[in-house]
């Protein structure tokens, strides 16, 4: 379950950040089977500069069920891009280590990080063991920027939570710079197995914003541009059953300049 809840924490990161540069007018249901997964997104401003990336705030939640109701499989990895016209810029932002925020609950990796914070939410699983009926545990979500090094920037996650004693748990979501096609970021998450797939996600929802100032200069960890009047996301999740879920995104946006 501690694990778990660190997976679901790494994955609603990734998957905020890989639907950054778009917004669905509605919900977007995707299913395969037995799993549906379902998640929204809205971001801030609507209107995007074609040639120059400008600030962007956006809010994204997703619900992973099935549809008899049972208990959903354990998610093994997430993969995602990121359209071209969507880019990360960590230059100049304070960088958190995982050693900052361990064992630590949530106000207290706030303050310890607090300048490299990117990001906040809630994550929610659901855990059923054999011959139990099935219960939920509930955290704050914390996204903190780790830096950049490499070509790779690497987001930390934290989550604060009770299962059942008071637990803090951190991941590592890896984004690099990847052209292919449309898209120009790729995002990759390794999620592990737990008490052999008993806990799962069932919920998560996050809003990122991050202004900075670097040499005097007001800048933006999350930044978009609208070139064409349409903006593109995709993910893969991959589940301990074998089944995988695919989502993409073509969404209008309104350029501007």
């Amino acid at each position: 379950m501690r694990k778990r809840l660190m997976w679901t924490l790494a994955l609603g990161a990734v998957a905020a950040i890989a639907f950054a540069s778009v917004s669905v007018a509605k919900p977007v249901v995707v299913s395969l089977g037995n799993l549906v997964l379902k998640f929204d997104s809205s971001i801030s401003p609507k209107k995007l500069p074609k040639k120059k990336l400008a600030p962007i705030t956006f809010k994204l939640s997703a619900n992973i069920s099935t549809k008899d109701g049972k208990h959903p499989p354990a998610a093994k990895t997430f993969s995602g891009d990121v359209d071209k016209n969507g880019a990360l810029d960590t230059k100049g932002l304070p960088v958190c280590k995982a050693g900052q925020l361990e064992a630590r609950p949530t106000a207290q990796a706030k303050a310890a990080c607090k300048k490299s914070l990117i990001g906040q939410g809630s994550a929610t699983a659901e855990v059923e063991f054999a011959e139990q009926a099935p219960f939920t545990a509930k955290g704050p979500l914390l996204v903190f920027n780790g830096g950049t090094r490499g070509g790779k920037t690497l987001i930390l996650v934290h989550v604060y939570a009770n299962v059942p004693a008071p637990t803090a748990f951190i991941t590592k979501v890896f984004v690099k710079k990847e052209h292919k096609g449309k898209f120009g970021l790729h995002l990759e998450s390794k999620i592990p197995v737990v008490a052999g797939g008993a806990g799962s996600l069932t919920n998560f929802q996050i809003k990122n914003k991050k202004i900075f100032t670097y040499k005097g200069k007001k800048k933006s960890y999350f930044l978009a541009k609208c070139p064409t009047g349409s903006l593109f996301g995709q993910g893969e999740v991959t589940f301990s059953n074998g089944d995988k879920l695919k989502g993409s995104v073509v969404v209008p946006c309104t350029p501007k300049g």
